[in-house]
């Protein structure tokens, strides 16, 4: 029976689901013989533990890996940098100094996931766990960036000063520390804080479930919850909320595509993708949305509203 803060579900049914990277280098150092079937030979394992389907590593019988999702991400990467450029013109809107922030955590987290779910590097080697767990440190630090910008958009402090800038930074700093640490000890094992799962075979680890898991979802919704008073109840306009509503959309249609269809694809291509490409494209462009709700609530016709800046 599956219990709060156990993995063995999610790495078994959800192809490419990043976080099994730690433990398998767990199970293979204590308890090598839970890794059964496609997870047997660390040579060729895909991503996960003990996958229904996954995709096997780089030239294991011909594999590209996670082709379609290394693309994705490829260009996403693009996408992203052009943002940070479009953003940083904007000289007098509200938030600009954030926003680059949360749009360079973002463009950060894309080559870790592109290689960390790209079946590149062999399962349980010290690379790929130490490039796992800076992801996973990255994509909590990212998620408090998103609820950081909806705090300094209610202009509690005024944005892009120190007073701004140093509780966000050390607020990022905190999440990604306690999180690699984290990451690293559920797969090194080095304390029995957070690891090794009792039993081996529920991949358990409470902190990183809700840090990875449950943070995530928390900080999203928090994020559009803010904004939508913000847009609604403090600028009275109507047209940006469409924007939010649609990113927050993609948000979760992302993660349906991820949970719900990777398996499936994974099945219907005989093991030659996922769901994860779509769920790039779909979290990605929800990231695009969220630059023109941004775009969209500083429009030089509103500079006189108490939201801008002095």
């Amino acid at each position: 029976m599956t219990a709060f803060g156990d993995f063995q579900s999610l790495c078994s049914q959800v192809p490419s689901y990043t976080w099994c990277n730690l433990f398998y280098r767990q199970l293979l150092h204590n308890s090598p013989s839970t890794l059964t079937g496609a997870s047997s030979n660390a040579a060729s394992a895909p991503v996960g533990i003990n996958p229904e389907c996954g995709i096997p590593r780089v030239d294991t019988d011909g594999s590209l890996g996670n082709i379609a999702n290394i693309v994705v991400c490829g260009l996403s990467i693009f996408l992203m940098t052009a943002l940070i450029v479009l953003t940083g013109r904007r000289k007098a809107a509200v938030g600009r100094v954030e926003l680059r922030i949360f749009f360079g955590l973002y463009l950060l987290t894309l080559p870790f996931q592109l290689i960390t779910t790209g079946s590149f590097l062999q399962q349980g080697s010290t690379p790929l766990v130490a490039l796992t767990a800076i992801h996973a440190g990255l994509v909590t630090t990212l998620f408090w960036a998103l609820l950081g910008n909806a705090i300094v958009a209610t202009q509690v402090v005024e944005d892009g000063t120190l007073s701004s800038i140093v509780p966000f930074s050390i607020f990022g700093v905190a999440f990604f520390v306690a999180t690699t640490y984290i990451s690293f000890d559920v797969a090194l094992t080095v304390t029995h804080t957070f690891g090794p799962s009792n039993p081996p075979q529920a991949l358990s680890s409470i902190p990183l479930f809700v840090l990875t898991s449950i943070w995530p979802g928390a900080a999203a919704l928090l994020y559009f919850g803010i904004m939508l008073y913000i847009v609604l109840g403090v600028l009275n306009e109507v047209r940006p909320v469409w924007y939010y509503l649609l990113s927050g959309i993609l948000f979760i249609l992302s993660q349906l595509a991820y949970f719900l269809l990777s398996k499936v694809i994974c099945r219907g291509s005989s093991m030659k993708l996922d769901g994860s490409f779509v769920a790039t494209i779909l979290e990605t462009a929800a990231v695009g949305v969220l630059y023109l709700a941004w775009r969209g609530i500083t429009e030089e016709d509103w500079d006189n509203d108490m939201y801008y800046s002095s």
